[in-house]
Formats: structure tokens, sequence, C-alpha cells
């Protein structure tokens, strides 16, 4: 058998593979009516629990005053837990009477909204992929891989704006030092995709995610609040180790599968100097970039000015949190509005505040869908908490799991398991931890977890499969790309290239974090491993 037949019938088989993964995702109904469905079920589950009286025990602490002496002691109690009807009259009725506070109170939804705000403007004048662009123009050849892999993650400041500006940039930059551009357009997307939730730096992402997981540990303890800094030194430590795997990924691995074939089918290609200026920046560009960092840099240095002087407005603690912690949207907001506004200014998009109105007003027009979405997972949420179910759940599974005895490291491998899997059926980040945080938050919460280390294994286990799944919008984008320099190049193709980054790098950041539990490193300012019942 020819060595091309035998690479045929493997992109066949692993295309059809994936097809039939493909298939299934999107036989599943789209995550706004998963959230209705999931709704229906907690209201028709309520009535089945109350009708069956289903009942959970729980040990609180109760205080003892002795009559005689006032001495005050402590004793620990049991104490039942019941289901509520929502299709009771009253819980009907609660629910119409909630659902537009359902709505508003949704954790993410004014925290995403508010950060966007500048991000849209920071991303639609430019600023985002220009400085993007210049990153990687200007490092030496040696450091080309790892610096592409670096700019990837680091991208998720701009949510999505790597995915789109990155690619391309880097399959050019390779074919112009004699290398295969398919290996530049794999490292860059799977800096940009596997390593999505690891930055330097707290991203929007950050409050989206922690305000989901406060929501599923209040369901068992109203005191529990995750703060967007939790899991900060966990994915400042994760940008490093993604980047040096990655390296090493492609070094080893990738690249010398492409470097003898012929440029049709994804070889070293040459491209025409027309081609690299495009990639380059104009002289205005560059001097709206020089401005904008500028901007950017004081902007920066007001806020750490804020933080560190004594009496300022973000200096101290605000009850256990930092101030500047528990504003960190209003400053994200402002640290991408003031760079992306002086960048707009200066290459001429933006010539007064109607234009960058218009920026803003194209942003939350943009995130429509999210809203919808939002609507039903409020909804969901608040019938999970109301009925009580997420509590009698959380208790039934956290006992389950202590008469296991599984270490805390052995539960975070198997969590970042199983959301591997499920990424693999439903795409969006924020809808599949909103399915999850309600259930595997408390629950692990009872044998001691924190849910800052729930959050944290969550995004490993939803960033590292990323770069396979088909409902990843941008896998399509990415083909095309492909398709540039390897005509022939289909889907088998494209999972064959990534496989090996999501495989080493979902071993590699998960040994990363069972060694962090092992060692007991606190996986932020604000990141406790473990949680006291």
């Amino acid at each position: 058998m020819s060595a091309s037949h035998a690479e045929s019938e493997e992109r066949t088989r692993a295309g059809g593979w994936l097809d039939r993964i493909e298939r299934l995702g999107n036989a599943l109904p789209d995550p706004t009516t998963l959230f209705l469905l999931g709704a229906v079920a907690v209201v028709l589950l309520s009535q089945v629990a109350v009708s069956l009286d289903w009942t959970v025990e729980k040990t609180i602490s109760r205080e003892l005053v002795d009559p005689i002496t006032g001495v005050a002691t402590r004793e620990l109690v049991q104490q039942p837990v019941k289901a509520l009807s929502l299709l009771s009259a009253d819980g009907v009725y609660w629910m119409l009477n909630s659902m537009v506070e359902n709505f508003v109170r949704f954790p993410p939804l004014g925290i995403v909204l508010v950060g966007m705000l500048g991000i849209g403007v920071a991303e639609k004048s430019g600023f985002i992929g220009s400085l993007l662009k210049a990153t990687l123009m200007a490092v030496p050849r040696w450091l080309l891989t790892p610096t592409i892999f670096f700019v990837g993650v680091m991208s998720s400041m701009g949510l999505d704006a790597g995915y789109v500006v990155l690619p391309p940039l880097a399959a050019a930059l390779f074919a112009a030092v004699g290398r295969s551009p398919l290996v530049g357009l794999a490292a860059v997307f799977a800096g940009v995709s596997a390593g999505f939730s690891a930055n330097l730096f707290v991203t929007s992402l950050d409050p989206l995610l922690g305000a989901l997981s406060t929501a599923g540990a209040q369901l068992i303890d109203p005191t529990v609040r995750v703060a967007a800094n939790a899991n900060l030194w966990f994915m400042q430590a994760s940008t490093v180790l993604l980047t040096l795997v990655g390296w090493a990924v492609t070094a080893w691995w990738v690249e010398p599968r492409f470097a003898q074939l012929p440029a049709s089918e994804g070889g070293p290609v040459p491209v025409t100097q027309e081609d690299l200026d495009r990639q380059r920046l104009s002289a205005v560009e560059k001097r709206a970039l020089l401005l904008a960092c500028g901007a950017a840099a004081a902007t920066l240095l007001g806020v750490v000015s804020l933080t560190l002087i004594p009496g300022a407005p973000l200096f101290g603690l605000d009850g256990v949190f930092p101030r500047w912690v528990k504003v960190i949207v209003p400053v994200i907001f402002v640290a991408f509005l003031v760079p992306g506004l002086v960048y707009g200014v200066a290459v001429g998009v933006i010539r007064n505040d109607k234009d960058a109105a218009k920026m803003m007003s194209e942003t939350m027009a943009g995130m429509g869908p999210y809203l919808v979405l939002a609507f039903f997972a409020g909804q969901f949420i608040a019938y999970f908490a109301h009925s009580g179910l997420g509590e009698m759940l959380a208790l039934s599974g956290g006992q389950m799991l202590a008469r296991a005895e599984l270490s805390n490291s052995a539960l975070m491998v198997g969590f970042i398991g199983l959301v591997m899997l499920a990424n693999l059926l439903i795409g969006s980040m924020s809808a599949k931890y909103a399915f999850f945080a309600p259930v595997f938050v408390p629950m692990f919460m009872q044998v001691g977890i924190s849910a800052e280390l729930t959050q944290a294994a969550y995004r490993v286990g939803d960033s590292v499969s990323n770069v396979i799944t088909p409902l990843n919008p941008y896998m399509v984008i990415l083909l095309v790309f492909m398709q540039r320099y390897a005509p022939r190049a289909g889907i088998g193709s494209l999972v064959a290239l990534m496989l090996p980054y999501m495989l080493v790098f979902a071993v590699a950041w998960t040994i990363l974090l069972t060694a962090w539990i092992g060692l007991g490193l606190p996986l932020g300012e604000t990141g406790p491993l473990t949680y006291a019942p």
C-alpha cells in the first residue's frame, strides 16, 4: 500500500469518526432550548421529589447556650432537606413572579455586557488586531514558534479576535522563513483554542466563570463568593506551561510530518512579497499603535496607583476581598476602552462620539444570542435553587463521593475528562458551565473541594478539546485557511493536525493541576483549594 493511499485512508477514518461526532452534536437542540428543557425537567422533578417524599440529611452547626452559666457551645446536628414543588400553586406563582428577576440577576449577565462594551471598541477600532500583528512581526525567527503560542494564549484578552487575525498571519510568517504554513496554522490555533482559558492577566472570562461558580456554591453556602482572580496564579503558570509544551509538540511531532511534503500537501511554500506586505502595519497603524499602547500603559499605571496609594479609591479591602478585585469588570472596561478610542481616533475610524457609540452598539447587537441564552439559563439556575433540588443533589452526590474515599486529585482528573467529552457535544464554554456549576460545584464542596478548584479543573477540560470539537465555529475558518495551502485537506486532515496538541495539552495541564493540589498551592490570591463544609 502506498504512503499516499495509507494517508488517505487515515484521513477518511478520522473524518468519519469526527463526522459521527459532528452529526451527534448537531442533532442536539440549540443551547437555549437545552436550558428551556432543563428548566422544564427541574419543574417536573421537583413534583416527583415531593410526591416521593425525598429527604436528604444535612449536617449543620448549632449554637447552644447554657441557661445557668451562659456559656455557648456548638454541636453538629442533622437537618432534613426536602424539595419544593414548582407545580404547586405557590410554585407556579413564584415562577411567574420571579421571571424578570431571574433574568436580570443571572450572574454573568451584567459582567459580560459591561466588559464587552470596552473590548468591542478595542476590537472594532483595530487596536487588538494591530497589537497582535506587531507582536508576531517583531520576534526573531528561532523564537517564532513559542511566540506564536504565547500570543495565541494571550489573545483571549480580546475574546475571539485571535481566531480571525492570527491564523493567516502565522501561516504567512512560517512560509516566509521556509517552514510549512500548516504548522504555523496548527501552532497558533492550538494556542488560541486549546489554551483559551490560560492568560497572564484577568480577562472577561474570569468574572464570567466566577459568577457561575458563585451561583453554584451559594446553593449550599450563601457566604461563598468566587472572585475574578480566583484562578489567576494557576492560569499564569498554565500560560508558561502551554507555551513550552506547544513548542515541543510542534518541533518534535507536528513539524517533522510536513517538512518533506510538497507544497500542495501542506509542505513549505513560497509566498510573494505582496502577501507579506499585507501582514505588515502601515505607518499610520504603527503611529496609532504607539499612541494606544501609551494610553494603555497610562491607564494601567493609574489603576495600580489607585490600588497602592493609601486612601485611594481601590486601596484596601472590601470584606475579605481587595477592592480592586471587586471592581475588576469596570477596570477591564476602562483598560480596553481607552486604548481602543485612542487607536480609533489615530487611524481615523473614530471621528466623533457617534462613531465610538456605534462600535459599542454593534458590539451589543452581536450579544443578542447571548441575551436570549441568559434569559433561559437564568430561569434554569433559579428553578434549580428554589426547588431545593440543587442542594439535595449536591448533598447526595457529596455523600456518595465521601463514601468512595477518592482523593481530590482523582476527582478533578475525572471531572476534566467529563468536561472534555461534553465539549465535543456542547460548544459554548459558558453554556456548559451554566449546566455544570449548579451540580458539580456544590457536590464537590461537600467533600471539601473549593468552588475555585472545580472551576480551574473545568477550564482545563473545556480548553484542551476545543481544537478537535466540530462545534467550535472557528474550526471551519481554520479549514478554509488550510485549503489555501493544501487544497485537498479535509476535516480528517484538520483533526490529524490538531490531535497531538489536544492529547499532550490534556496530559500536561492535568499533571500541572494535580501537582498544584499536591503542593497545596492556592490557585490565586483569593483561590483556596479546599472548602470546609
